[in-house]
């Protein structure tokens, strides 16, 4: 350790730590240093007593948070989102997944412009920030607008181009230039992906031509798949091979890093396939847009689990999920699966915690430098005031976390040491001037007079 000043300590918090088993423990009055947008320690005053018994001064720094009644934890991490389309927040209610595609968010995207994509990714970064996420990985259209916001705002994204084979092959091209110009921007704070649609969307020549791609330049691929049952069901009846399958046999799980998005229609005679996968495969689950779609599956993290499969949390889209509240779906991963399980052992509120913090960060290929306070990762930590009557008393702090603490109780968000929100002030993006900027383009946004979609949902 330096004796130099380090750029932020924290004190007085209690601090979620994994031990070497990974098993999710809670370390009391902890201190955190954080210099060069690194943690250096997270130490406990047994840690810093000298043998005499001399309590050890608190180390300068450029700033210090006293977070004495709060829980320091990993920066959540948004394992798939659509950030821009905040803008359709309740526009397409109540509907099957078929007419809200097809009738109300493919005929308005085809309005979208980018300064649309812009104004959406920072009021979404601005709700996620406020939600304790520092990292999400985007699906999106005109993706240079968001990898621009997330350069502003301070945030962490894995950021990808989508196209669909109805662009030709120039949307597989821009998707392709879009990944290799921003890999590492934002002082290393953006990844990229190729960002295939989906296997009813792209077709199996574009599918392998982009596994070629994603080996070549070494990008993961990020990809719908098997969203729900129902594009299992039709993907056999047409195909005989299920989303899943195709993926295998198109070559995009025969080596490349990949991220599926959804998969609550994987079925047992995918699990093959996926075992099978040689590169790092994970899948994102958004289960409160499963809710409001009512699919008659989720993602079925334990058969998952049971092969080794990363499952990492996820909204989608607020089109369909109306929120951007990781803490949400961490609660209802943990509900849904001892509903479906019928095993109210599963998931436990600290595999719901694992789920969020080191599983979501393997998800978008960070888990290396994410997803746990620990010396040498990234300084990617938000702070959990549990003062309030709802998160009081706490007999199990796990459970309260999981279970009684709300996003509205992160009190600060911090990415690569830099506090990008404190005492609930964000600092980094102005809403209001967003807001404002949004509501003048709405008419124009919303309009389907014109009888146009982007793509067609036909499954």
């Amino acid at each position: 350790m330096t004796d130099s000043p380090a750029d932020l300590v924290i004190t007085g918090c209690t601090a979620l730590v994994h031990d070497d088993q990974e098993r999710i423990g809670f370390e009391e009055n902890a201190t955190i240093v954080v210099r060069d947008g690194v943690i250096e320690s997270v130490t406990t005053p047994t840690d810093r007593t000298p043998a005499d018994g001399t309590p050890a001064e608190v180390p300068s720094a450029a700033r210090h948070i006293d977070a004495r009644g709060q829980v320091a934890l990993p920066g959540l991490v948004n394992c798939h989102t659509h950030a821009p389309m905040v803008t359709l927040r309740g526009v397409a209610e109540d509907l099957p997944t078929e007419e809200w595609f097809n009738d109300v968010v493919w005929p308005v995207e085809s309005n979208l412009t980018a300064k649309d994509v812009e104004l959406g990714a920072r009021l979404a970064c601005a709700e996620m920030i406020r939600g304790g996420v520092t990292c999400f990985a985007d699906h999106y259209f005109s993706m240079d607008a968001v990898a621009s916001v997330v350069e502003e705002c301070g945030m962490r994204a894995l950021l990808g181009e989508a196209y669909f084979s109805s662009q030709g092959p120039q949307g597989r091209e821009k998707s392709l230039e879009f990944a290799l110009r921003h890999r590492g921007a934002a002082d290393g704070r953006i990844t990229t992906a190729l960002a295939p649609h989906a296997p009813y969307t792209v077709d199996d020549t574009d599918l392998a031509a982009t596994a070629e791609l994603a080996g070549a330049h070494g990008l993961p691929v990020h990809i719908h798949a098997a969203e729900n049952r129902d594009q299992t069901d039709v993907s056999l009846d047409r195909h005989g091979v299920t989303p899943i399958e195709i993926l295998e046999r198109t070559g995009i799980l025969g080596g490349t890093d990949v991220l599926i998005a959804h998969g609550t229609g994987i079925v047992e005679s995918d699990l093959p396939a996926l075992e099978r996968a040689r590169g790092r495969t994970a899948v994102a689950s958004a289960p409160r847009g499963y809710l409001k779609f009512a699919w008659p599956t989720t993602t079925p993290l334990r058969a998952l689990h049971d092969i080794g499969i990363p499952v990492g949390l996820a909204t989608d889209g607020a089109a369909s999920n109306n929120s951007l509240d990781v803490w949400e779906s961490m609660a209802l991963t943990a509900l849904i699966q001892k509903s479906t399980t019928g095993d109210p052992r599963w998931l436990t509120a600290r595999q719901a915690l694992h789920h969020a913090t080191l599983q979501s960060a393997r998800a978008v290929g960070l888990g290396d430098r994410i997803g746990s306070l620990a010396p040498g990762h990234r300084a990617d930590i938000v702070l959990v005031d549990l003062t309030g009557p709802h998160t009081q008393p706490v007999h199990d702090l796990a459970a309260t976390l999981v279970h009684s603490a709300r996003s509205s109780d992160v009190r600060t968000t911090i990415v690569d040491g830099r506090v990008l929100m404190h005492d609930r002030e964000l600092l980094t993006i102005d809403v209001p001037e967003v807001v404002r900027e949004l509501g003048e383009r709405m008419p124009a946004l919303l309009d389907r007079s014109h009888g146009r979609r982007i793509q067609d949902y036909d499954t």
